[in-house]
């Protein structure tokens, strides 16, 4: 009874043991996180892990790709991309705080209908958090995490700020990160230069970069494009924009 008794309480202590050391790696994380994410409020971000995760996975094929990335500011990236971005991608950016609980409902709503897994119904606020600090490996604890962030960047970012932060560090091709690159790469022009078609091509491959061209346009790209270019003006002016105008 002695022994089993030293072992149960030797087995509770580590317990314990682990259990607090969990808890400091996890608020240390959080610390770290949130450092970085006002950090990011003000300075542009030198690199995200899609980016190395990629090199890793291209390192060793036959085809190594070259790493394609430039910041912009939003003004600087164009009034176009960002209009086709949102309608592409999200609609109602400026009136949710960063879930869009409609189209989150619709989404299970069809897969339970169709009997399919349920489709993406991130918002661009989400799609952010995950490209800032996230790998693309998927998971529950990846989904929470992300949520975390996601509520940061609502509070601590403007809209302005998080669409700014989008644009510069979503996947746009084959080593290709952000609208600038992508516009140079596809079109051989700044992204400020591009066309409303121009920039509507390149939000339309956003679900998949690596599979569409938006210089060489499937048929499905096309009509999506098409859509794209039909109401991305209904969205109306960028809020900044409004208040340029007024002063």
């Amino acid at each position: 009874m002695g022994y089993m008794g030293k072992t149960s309480k030797a087995f509770s202590k580590k317990l314990v043991q682990l259990k607090d050391f969990i808890w400091r790696i996890a608020i240390l994380s959080f610390q770290v996180s949130l450092f970085f994410i006002i950090i990011y409020r003000m300075l542009p971000v030198p690199i995200t892990p899609l980016p190395i995760v990629r090199v890793f996975e291209q390192a060793f094929g036959d085809d190594p790709v070259k790493l394609n990335k430039d910041w912009e500011s939003i003004e600087s990236l164009g009034k176009n991309i960002c209009l086709a971005s949102l309608t592409s991608e999200d609609p109602k950016f400026f009136q949710h705080y960063g879930f869009d609980f409609e189209q989150i409902i619709e989404s299970l709503k069809k897969s339970f209908d169709k009997g399919k897994k349920p489709r993406g119904a991130s918002t661009i606020s989400q799609q952010t958090a995950k490209n800032l600090f996230f790998t693309p490996s998927r998971s529950w604890i990846r989904k929470g995490l992300e949520v975390y962030v996601t509520v940061a960047l609502e509070l601590f970012w403007t809209k302005k700020r998080i669409l700014e932060v989008y644009l510069n560090i979503i996947e746009m091709g084959n080593g290709i990160y952000g609208a600038e690159a992508a516009a140079l790469f596809y079109f051989n022009k700044s992204s400020s230069n591009l066309s409303t078609r121009e920039a509507a091509a390149i939000a339309a491959c956003y679900p998949n970069p690596r599979r569409w061209k938006a210089n060489k346009p499937s048929k499905y790209i096309r009509r999506k494009q098409e859509l794209i270019v039909r109401y991305m003006y209904k969205i109306g002016p960028l809020p900044w924009e409004k208040k340029s105008k007024k002063r």
